[in-house]
C-alpha cells in the first residue's frame, strides 16, 4: 500500500480507538510516538488508556507489515494476520465507534432540518 493509504488507515484507527476509549474508559493518557512506513515518518498523538494503547499499537504493527499492495479490508483478507482475540477486540472497537459516529451524523442532520 502507498504512504497516503497508510496514513488514512492509521488516522481511521486513531479516530475510532479514541472515540471508543473516551466513551468506555476513564484513565486516559496522552502519548506521542512515531511510525515509520516506507521511509516516511508519521507522528502520532493518542489520548488512550493503557489497554487501548496496547491494542492500537498491535493494529499499527500489523498495518506496517501488511503484504498487500492494494490493501483489502482486514475481515475480507485472504491471509489474515491478526490473532483471533486481537481481531475480535479491534472489530468491537470499530463497530462501536462506527455506529456512534453514524448516529451523531444522523442526529445533526435531523437537528439541521428543524433549524
Amino acid at each position: 500500500m502507498n504512504t497516503e493509504k497508510f496514513e488514512i488507515e492509521i488516522n481511521t484507527l486513531k479516530k475510532f480507538y479514541e472515540f471508543y476509549c473516551k466513551d468506555k474508559h476513564k484513565d486516559l493518557e496522552e502519548k506521542s510516538f512515531e511510525l515509520i512506513y516506507k521511509d516516511k515518518i508519521f507522528s502520532i498523538k493518542l489520548n488512550l488508556c493503557e489497554n487501548c494503547f496496547k491494542n492500537i499499537n498491535y493494529s499499527f504493527e500489523k498495518l506496517q507489515t501488511c503484504p498487500h499492495e492494494i490493501k483489502p479490508r482486514c475481515r475480507k483478507c485472504p491471509n489474515p494476520c491478526y490473532e483471533k482475540e486481537n481481531w475480535k477486540e479491534t472489530a468491537r472497537v470499530m463497530k462501536y465507534s462506527a455506529i456512534k459516529l453514524s448516529l451523531g451524523k444522523i442526529k445533526s442532520r435531523v437537528i439541521n432540518l428543524f433549524n
